[in-house]
């Protein structure tokens, strides 16, 4: 009997959404029946608006009311459907996908996740009642997995970023004699040169503060070794902001930059701009598509500069995610599985994107004063060895 085998890239967790905009679209084609279903949903769901004071709130579970209306209206969809089949596009064929995911979640509902409704933006204090969107967070999909591994002869998971092994074994439902085996790097610490600039901080109240500091410490590092760099920054408003400050302080230094929506074109653009002969430094979101698959080898790529910790914007939904964490795991897991594990995945992926091949050398700032912490740097790859120097130019404050 085979193994069953799993490449897990990352973490993450399901979700089913519903919007109100999506019911309304339906709404204004739907007709006889389903026009109603749909009507008497749409009440429902207004009625939970106005229930709510605030822009977002999670709750203990789906209200009976509303699981309802979507039974009553995913029934109705289903009886026209059997009558005259509806074509792709349609905004009610949509919609009644969008009803049956979350209804399937719903019915799944448990500590593991949560359900909330958020107030569209701009709606707030007004007189009508305002559009909304729910969701159904899977929070941990441990529950979901767990019979998947009873029921294999047996389970094999492999990534370069399982780490650390109790965080994945607790979100992937693994039984906790789950063995485990980290295979040496084909790379030797002598292909990267790794720095900390923990002379910087990167956090939001400190990020105007940050612009002059990572644009000198980016400008020193391209004088003094040209070619081709990327920086991975939060935001693409930070990323706007370190890049203008870049290029204030040198105007004759190449940069260009990953933009909001940015289309295939747009994508392949970006990347021929990493050519072996070329110089410059390209500006990505971390997380972003420029973050992992990409391979730059060669002189192609021969440094990155990592300008946050990656951490998850901390915003009620997240909060609200690690008290769920919390609860699930244990009161000191919450933070760490919510925003550090998560976080310094993305980072060591971006990272990444500079040594592709046993041939390949190059340098990675890593640029926020955490990095200095013993906790932090027990996440990095065992074979990365940070450099005597934190900042270049100045004896590291690591």
């Amino acid at each position: 009997m085979r193994p069953t085998t799993w490449s897990i890239a990352r973490g993450g967790c399901s979700t089913a959404e519903l919007s109100q905009f999506a019911l309304a679209d339906a709404r204004k084609a739907a007709i006889g029946t389903v026009r109603k279903a749909l009507d008497r949903l749409q009440r429902c769901w207004n009625a939970l608006n106005r229930a709510q004071t605030e822009g977002y709130k999670a709750y203990d579970e789906v209200p009976d009311e509303l699981l309802g209306a979507l039974q009553r209206a995913v029934g109705a969809v289903a009886d026209d459907l059997a009558d005259k089949p509806m074509l792709p596009g349609d905004p009610v064929l949509g919609l009644y996908w969008e009803m049956l995911r979350f209804l399937t979640l719903a019915e799944q509902m448990g500590g593991h996740a949560l359900f909330d409704l958020s107030l569209a933006t701009g709606y707030m204090g007004r007189q009508r009642t305002p559009a909304s969107t729910l969701c159904i967070r899977n929070v941990v999909p441990a529950p979901h997995l767990q019979a998947r591994h009873a029921a294999a002869h047996a389970s094999v998971l492999f990534s370069g970023t399982l780490s650390p092994p109790q965080f994945y074994r607790d979100m992937l439902g693994l039984p906790a004699d789950t063995r485990w085996v980290e295979v040496d790097s084909p790379f030797q610490a002598g292909q990267l040169e790794l720095r900390v600039a923990g002379h910087i901080s990167t956090r939001y109240r400190d990020r105007e503060q940050s612009l002059q500091l990572i644009a000198e410490l980016m400008a020193g590092q391209f004088a003094r070794q040209p070619g081709n760099y990327l920086c991975f920054c939060s935001s693409f408003d930070y990323l706007q902001r370190v890049a203008d400050t870049l290029q204030r302080l040198d105007p004759q230094l190449p940069v260009w930059r990953q933009t909001p929506s940015m289309d295939e074109d747009g994508r392949n653009a970006f990347l021929e701009r990493f050519s072996e002969q070329g110089q410059g430094i390209g500006f990505a979101v971390l997380g972003g598509v420029f973050s992992e698959g990409v391979d730059l080898p060669g002189r192609r790529l021969i440094g990155a500069f990592v300008a946050t910790l990656g951490l998850p914007q901390i915003n009620p939904v997240n909060e609200r995610m690690r008290q769920v964490m919390a609860a699930y795991f244990g009161a000191d897991k919450g933070y760490d599985y919510t925003y550090l594990y998560p976080g310094l995945r993305k980072v060591v992926q971006a990272a990444g994107r500079v040594i592709r091949s046993e041939q390949d050398c190059g340098v990675v700032f890593l640029i926020d004063d955490r990095y200095r912490r013993s906790e932090v740097r027990a996440l990095l790859p065992r074979w990365w060895r940070v450099q005597g120097r934190g900042e270049s130019g100045s004896p590291g404050r690591q």
